[in-house]
């Protein structure tokens, strides 16, 4: 049972939430949830998605255009939470990539994140509460990710800028990190860069993958009271990380396969 003043804190009736790429994935999730804990939620992306979900509203907006920004926050008004959602990278080996690839990548995943939670500062600071921002982190900034290198370049990149605007923007915003380890959007793209999910779940310690609605309410707790006192930080949502290649190896020392 949930004790009530943690209901009480999950409560964001009256508050206004953007989630940036919430159209349809982890960001939908996020939005989802948002809304059900009674947020009025906007969504933004290139393309109406057409039909939204019930009390989401969608708005047109590519974040990597600080003036389709711009217009975004002064469409919205007034913002309390700012998930910074929008992101991915399709896999590319770095050595054939072209440089606009690579810059088109940084470009998604840290520049624009930049761009949005400046103008969201701009419009919290005038607040008299202020307000949250979250980033939408992944543990490739934090470990190899070959593959897709650049995208691991901006996640670590993401973080550190996380942390510096923390400092910068206090007290009035606070600003915090969900930094997601290997996750299950619903997407085919997904499923198809991963290759099989369920060898891939039997990698994370929890044996599962990490489902939006998990992100989610790591975001919720990060926008609540109940994460007040926290800024400049990175929650670690990876299910206890990756099983270490090593323990294979020891397995099947121990166990040689039969001839």
């Amino acid at each position: 049972m949930v004790p009530y003043y943690a209901m009480e804190a999950l409560d964001f009736t009256d508050r206004v939430v953007i989630v940036t790429g919430g159209t349809r994935g982890i960001g939908a999730g996020i939005a989802r949830r948002f809304r059900a804990a009674g947020a009025t939620v906007y969504v933004c992306g290139r393309t109406d998605p057409g039909q939204s979900p019930p009390g989401i509203r969608f708005a047109e907006a590519d974040v990597r255009d600080p003036a389709q920004v711009d217009r975004l926050f002064t469409e919205v008004g007034r913002v309390d939470i700012v998930v910074n959602n929008a992101g991915g990278s399709p896999y590319a080996d770095a050595a054939t990539a072209s440089p606009r690839f690579h810059a088109k990548v940084i470009e998604l995943n840290l520049v624009a994140p930049l761009h949005v939670a400046q103008r969201a500062n701009a419009t919290m600071q005038a607040q008299p509460e202020g307000g949250s921002i979250i980033m939408i982190g992944s543990v490739s900034g934090s470990r190899p990710s070959p593959g897709t290198a650049a995208y691991g370049a901006a996640k670590a990149g993401l973080n550190h800028l996380a942390t510096s605007l923390a400092v910068e923007w206090a007290p009035k915003v606070r600003l915090n990190t969900v930094v997601v380890g290997l996750a299950d959007s619903g997407s085919s793209a997904g499923s198809e860069h991963y290759g099989s999910m369920a060898a891939i779940a039997e990698t994370v310690p929890l044996s599962r993958l990490a489902t939006p609605d998990d992100i989610a309410g790591a975001c919720l707790y990060l926008a609540s009271p109940l994460a007040a006192y926290i800024t400049g930080a990175s929650l670690l949502l990876h299910g206890g990380g990756e099983r270490s290649a090593y323990l294979a190896a020891m397995a099947r020392e121990a166990y040689p396969p039969k001839k």
